[in-house]
Order: C-alpha cells, then structure tokens, then sequence
C-alpha cells in the first residue's frame, strides 16, 4: 500500500478544525502517572471512595436481570427509570423538573458540546466568566464561536461587569448567543455565586433577552452540604441546565444530563441520536439502580468529607509556605483551588521549574479564550491524599518564592 502524503488530508479539514488545540491538562497527564510528582493539576474524582462493593452488587444485579436489554441500543433522549432518577437527583440541590426534560448524555461535556453545536454558527458571541472550564472553551471553539470573558471575584461572577459587558455589546449591536456559568464551586476558580448575584443575573437576562447555559458539577459538593439556589429554579424558560454524575458516582459511566424547555430538548435528541445514536443502556441501568437501592446521598457526603479535608489541607500549606505576595481563592466545595501569582510571573513559564520540583498545576492561561490568566494558576486538591498536596504546595512555594527572588535582583533597583 503506497504512502500518502499527509498534506492530502490536511487540504481537506473543515475550517473549523484550524482553531483546536490539545487541552493543557491532558497533556500534563503525560507525568500523572510519575510516582516522583505531585499532581495538581487534574480535576479528577476520588473514586477510591466510592463503596465498591456496592457498584460491583449494582453492576452484577443489572446483567442478572436485565443483560440482554443492557448489552441492547437504547433510546436517544435516555432511559425514562434514569431520567426519573436524575430529576431525583436535581430535587436534592431544590430544582423541579420533569424526567420528559431531560436528555441523558455521554457526560457534562457532551451536553456542553451538544449545546455548542445547536445555538453556535461561525463568528457567534458566548459570554462566560473568565476564567472558565477549558472543556467548554474548547467545545465553544469547535463550533467557531469567540468568547467574551467577564471577571470574577469571591463572590463569583461580576454582575456589574456582566451588565456593562452586555450593554456595550447590545451597542455594538454584536447578539449574544448565549451565557455560560458554573455558579457552583466554579472550575477553575472555586468561587461560587452569592444568592443576590444570581437573581441579578436572571434580571440581565430579561433585560438583555438572554439565554443561560447553567453547569452545575459540583453543586452537591459544598463542603457544610448548603445550597445555593439554581438559575433554573429562578428562570427555567431561560436556563438550559447541564449536569453530570461524574462528581457524585463515576466519571467512568459517562452519564450526564441537559435540562431544557420542551423545543430544546428536541434538537438536542436529534443531534445525540446524529452524534452516537443512544446512551449506553449498560451505563444507564447501573446509574438508575445506583440511586434506586443505594444510599447515594450518604456517598455524597463522604465525597465531601474527603474533598473537605483535602481542601483544608491545600489552604493550609498556601498560608503556610506560599510568599505573601500571592492570593488565592477560599473554596467552599468543589475541587479547585485558583491562585494569583505576583505581578510579572508567568504561570506558564514557570511550569517547567515546577516540574523539575516534581510538582504539576495547571497554568492560568489554558482557563482563557483571549490570552488572560498569564499570572494565575489552577491547583487541584480532589485527588492526591492530605499528606501529597502538602508536599506539594511546598514544592511549588519553593519555586514561587525562588522565582520572586531573583525577580527582585533583576528588577529591584528599577523604578
């Protein structure tokens, strides 16, 4: 068989393609598994907590009874037992809906793709906070669609920035597709959105006739178990709700879930049937028996004892070892950390300094759309035990407090 020349295929990628990137945090993934690193910088769930027992009796008991149905195709919009199952699971954070409002999909982030190739032509707007999940980023980019980030603080989203971004906007006479926030213990902030934040963004979404993509992973991951109340409790014809099972059980099943009005919710079966004709029955089915006899809420609660106590562990080695000059964020749930470097450190140059400390995070950049994040970085508390992120947050504070140093030699007698 001859050799074909690679450029034959590249002439022939959809425009579309020029703009994909790999993500920053799989390529770290490359060192996740090098006994001798630290690693902060995945966002990945510690499913070691998980009763294994009780998923293997679930996962035994599906293929029992119902192994041929499992092992069969399904239907696109999802199982009606998991769609039942899933509004279940939304009553618990106090937000009502019906199992014929949801789809069931390959995780949050297909429904975030989903979503993406629905509302999104070529050139479209999407506000978001910055900084944002690199996966909706890159969900966003696939289908061509430019990104205008709006600050934050602790209090999550600026809602004052949000007005003035939309009204300039609304000037320029640019549409706005769609909003895109993580008011929950956002990725990669941590920061979560105040009560009165969010009834201010539901009145810009009147004013501004505005459509809310809501992702809620961690909502069920505060760490004193409080709820804050969902968007699309507040405007349910105005929010599109993304959820995922991922955080709570396994990211493994690759079960999520979009709620949406009734003609949203069509599309988005005919572009799931398109993209994978249906949900894994198998996956489903252990879902639905997972929350029909187990104590699942009681799983939560241990999760959140675990990234409880991780959390903790983070904060307190950062107060401890981090220079002064540095700020960060006070999670209450969720897995991320965002810290601030000094002005003129570059978070991305000095990732090689950190790995050669045997320490990995996630540069800030990889959370932008439009260059920022230059001076910030993501670090990751969920996985790695207590005793690891200590030593690494004072591997990374080295390095930090090295790199202030000879920052100030260089510079410090310029004005």
């Amino acid at each position: 068989m001859s050799e074909i020349n690679p450029d034959t295929y590249l002439a022939r990628y959809a425009s579309r393609t020029r703009g994909m990137t790999a993500s920053e945090i799989r390529a770290l993934f490359a060192v996740a598994e090098r006994p001798e690193i630290a690693f902060l910088a995945g966002g990945m769930p510690y499913t070691a907590a998980l009763d294994l027992e009780a998923v293997a009796e679930v996962t035994q008991g599906v293929i029992a009874e119902n192994g041929a149905w499992a092992l069969q195709y399904g239907g696109g919009q999802g199982m009606p037992e998991l769609r039942e199952a899933l509004v279940g699971v939304m009553a618990a954070e106090g937000i009502a809906a019906h199992p014929d409002d949801v789809v069931v999909t390959a995780g949050g982030q297909q429904g975030l793709d989903l979503v993406a190739k629905l509302f999104c032509d070529p050139g479209d707007l999407i506000v978001a906070e910055g900084p944002s999940y690199v996966g909706a980023l890159g969900a966003f980019a696939s289908y061509e669609a430019d990104v205008v980030h709006v600050p934050m603080d602790d209090d999550g989203l600026d809602t004052d920035a949000l007005e003035a971004t939309l009204a300039q906007l609304a000037h320029d006479r640019r549409p706005v597709k769609f909003l895109y926030t993580i008011p929950n213990h956002q990725n990669p902030a941590g920061s979560s959105l105040s009560s009165r934040r969010r009834e201010r963004v539901v009145q810009l979404a009147e004013q501004f006739d505005l459509i809310i993509v809501e992702d809620n992973p961690y909502g069920l991951l505060d760490f004193k178990g409080e709820l804050r109340p969902a968007l699309l409790s507040l405007a349910p014809e105005r929010v599109i709700y993304i959820g995922t099972l991922s955080k709570i059980l396994s990211p493994g099943l690759r079960v999520g879930w979009v709620a949406a009005t009734e003609s949203v919710r069509d599309k988005l079966v005919l572009l799931k049937e398109a993209a994978d004709l249906c949900q894994s029955n198998l996956t489903q089915a252990v879902a639905q028996r997972w929350f029909a006899t187990q104590p699942w809420q009681a799983q939560v609660e241990t999760f959140r004892g675990v990234y409880r106590e991780r959390c903790d562990a983070m904060l307190g080695e950062l107060a401890a070892s981090f220079p002064a000059e540095c700020r960060w964020t006070q999670p209450t749930g969720g897995f991320f950390v965002w810290v601030r470097l000094p002005h003129g450190l570059d978070a991305k140059q000095l990732l090689a300094k950190a790995l050669r400390a045997r320490v990995a995070y996630v540069p800030g950049a990889a959370f932008y759309a439009d260059g920022g994040g230059g001076e910030e970085l993501r670090l990751s508390f969920c996985f790695p035990p207590p005793e690891r992120i200590r030593e690494g947050v004072r591997r990374l504070a080295e390095v930090v407090h090295d790199e202030i140093a000879f920052a100030h030699a260089l510079f410090g007698d310029q004005e």
